[in-house]
């Protein structure tokens, strides 16, 4: 199989059986920057738990200190006053009935949803179409509220919600490759100690089996799962 130069130059600079230190592992990653475009930096954990109990699901949100470099499109179920309140905070779509017949024709064109509790009676049948996209307020991670407007700029801020997967990692966008390093660093850290939090109450034995980093374009290299843990208790 024939390789790229960029390959070649990856297979000389990472080790892919050694677990790195964060700020080593960022410098590497940006240091082998090739893509034209400003890449997102994705962080993978592995964990210790069964998704498949209900009791062992991880998920939850985190406000990341220095955003994720993404524009979020939200969209505001709210009506009144509330819609009105929703449109001075930036939301991009605000609506009631008329967002909801759009939804039901097939239009999904933002990031995160947003609505007061009133709304939930017509976003219900809307479920097959939110849900599988990830889309569906939920009042567990704040996207089912009355202040709507510290909903729309904690999202806008650089809130990131996480789940579990079928195959027990979480996996997110932190931030992007031209962020400096240190802050890309925060975020990182920022991320691990929201999923460290919502560990299970059930879980037992190791909770964090592994942690990786990686740009888009990038290679992924482990991280000091320990030592990123031991950091965060300081």
């Amino acid at each position: 199989m024939k390789r790229s130069k960029n390959y070649k130059t990856y297979r000389t600079t990472v080790d892919r059986t050694r677990h790195y230190a964060l700020d080593e592992a960022v410098s590497i990653i940006k240091e082998n920057k090739y893509a034209k475009f400003d890449e997102s930096v994705e962080v993978a954990v592995r964990l210790g738990v069964n998704p498949k109990h209900a009791d062992q699901m991880v998920r939850g949100t985190v406000a990341l200190p220095n955003g994720t470099g993404k524009t979020v499109r939200v969209a505001v179920f709210a009506s009144g006053d509330k819609a009105a309140e929703a449109q001075e905070a930036g939301a991009d779509f605000v609506g009631a009935e008329d967002l909801a017949e759009k939804v039901k024709g097939g239009w999904t064109d933002f990031d995160v949803a947003v609505a007061t509790p009133d709304m939930m009676r017509i976003l219900g049948p809307l479920g097959k179409i939110l849900g599988p996209r990830g889309l569906m307020p939920n009042p567990k991670i704040g996207t089912v509220t009355m202040d709507v407007a510290k909903a729309i700029k904690e999202v806008k801020g650089g809130r990131i919600e996480f789940r579990i997967d079928k195959q027990a990692n979480i996996a997110a966008a932190v931030a992007k490759l031209s962020f400096d390093g240190d802050k890309i660093g925060e975020n990182v850290l920022a991320f691990l100690d929201a999923i460290i939090r919502a560990k299970p109450a059930v879980t037992k034995g190791a909770y964090v089996l592994g942690v990786a980093i990686c740009s888009t374009m990038g290679p992924g290299l482990k991280l000091d799962h320990a030592g990123l843990i031991a950091t965060l208790k300081k």
